[in-house]
């Protein structure tokens, strides 16, 4: 394995400095999230090195670069510099999703999840990459003061829900793109005799589990508030009660608002099982993939999909932690 770091100065000279500091870094994580998060980068420096460069510089801002075995892996931008009297300098970098936490206020009417992602990385000047027509047009969407970040997610989560198709946004190597989930899929196998060394299992009802759908409309006309429900008696007897409760907008009429509970009950009337798994280190691996995982003592054959990743990099030595959703 073949690991290469650089360090790029942007600090509006315009003669950027690009650095190769492969042989000065220690202890490379990277790690990458579904939903909620930017990828990340983090890394320890060793200054005073004989590998070192007098004039060489590093500041805030300033890009980072990673490739491994000659594949583009992260790009991105340093957000903190931690050192001190030791020659240990902990840098961590995150990529161009850290700018979608920035907030404003939108009003979108009648548009889709892509279209929300173009306007976004317009407004602030975001380099946009391969971004998939999710189709399905949202009615409205008010959101004032908030993370441009939760913006998208909603558009995408409000997606799954009347479609069932999902949605990943990430960056790839300094570009955000948009893809279906079920597109993305690798041609490997990790569990028994395969990459994996360790996993734990996860069964609970507890964050996102519903057996009681209950949507509800106001009736402008009418004045009165308009109640659709379904509801799983076996599940509730042997759960207990958990309902979800949540508007509708005004506008969907009773064949939506049908479909609307069918999807919520397939997707929340369920047990969520969550595993992670420790296993060798394989490059291409990140957040929103389906990987197929396979751990015969649980009856696991399938791919599932990947939540959150995270690769470490000691030396030779590349391992990986996986968080994996399965339905």
């Amino acid at each position: 394995m073949t690991m290469a770091v650089k360090i790029i100065n942007r600090q509006g000279s315009g003669n950027d400095a690009e650095w190769d500091v492969s042989e000065i870094v220690k202890g490379l994580s990277w790690k990458t999230s579904r939903i909620g998060k930017a990828g990340t980068v983090s890394f320890t420096l060793i200054k005073g090195s004989p590998f070192q460069t007098t004039n060489f510089t590093y500041n805030n801002g300033d890009i980072v670069r990673v490739r491994v075995n000659d594949t583009n892996v992260f790009h991105g931008y340093i957000f903190s510099i931690d050192e001190g009297r030791d020659e240990a300098v902990k840098i961590t970098a995150y990529d161009q999703i850290r700018y979608l936490m920035n907030t404003d206020t939108y009003v979108f009417t009648g548009v889709t999840a892509t279209e929300v992602v173009q306007r976004i990385a317009k407004d602030f000047n975001l380099k946009l990459g391969t971004v998939a027509d999710t189709r399905h047009r949202i009615p409205t969407m008010t959101e004032d003061g908030k993370k441009l970040l939760d913006i998208i997610d909603k558009a995408i989560t409000l997606t799954l829900k009347h479609t069932g198709r999902d949605y990943c946004l990430y960056d790839d190597f300094g570009s955000l793109c948009l893809r279906e989930v079920d597109d993305a899929g690798l041609d490997l196998i990790i569990g028994d005799g395969s990459l994996m060394y360790d996993y734990e299992v996860k069964r609970s009802i507890d964050s996102d589990t519903y057996n009681q759908i209950k949507l509800y409309k106001d009736n402008k006309e009418t004045g009165k508030r308009e109640i659709y429900m379904a509801k799983d008696s076996v599940n509730i007897k042997r759960w207990g009660l958990l309902q979800l409760y949540q508007s509708v907008d005004e506008n969907y009429n009773t064949a939506q608002i049908s479909e609307l509970l069918n999807n919520l009950a397939q997707q929340k009337n369920r047990v969520t099982k969550s595993l992670k798994v420790n296993a060798l280190g394989d490059i291409r691996v990140r957040a929103g993939m389906r990987v197929r995982i396979v751990i015969s003592e649980y009856g696991v054959d399938q791919a599932l999909l990947v939540d959150e990743c995270s690769h470490d990099f000691d030396g030779a030595v590349h391992t990986m932690t996986l968080d994996l959703r399965v339905v």
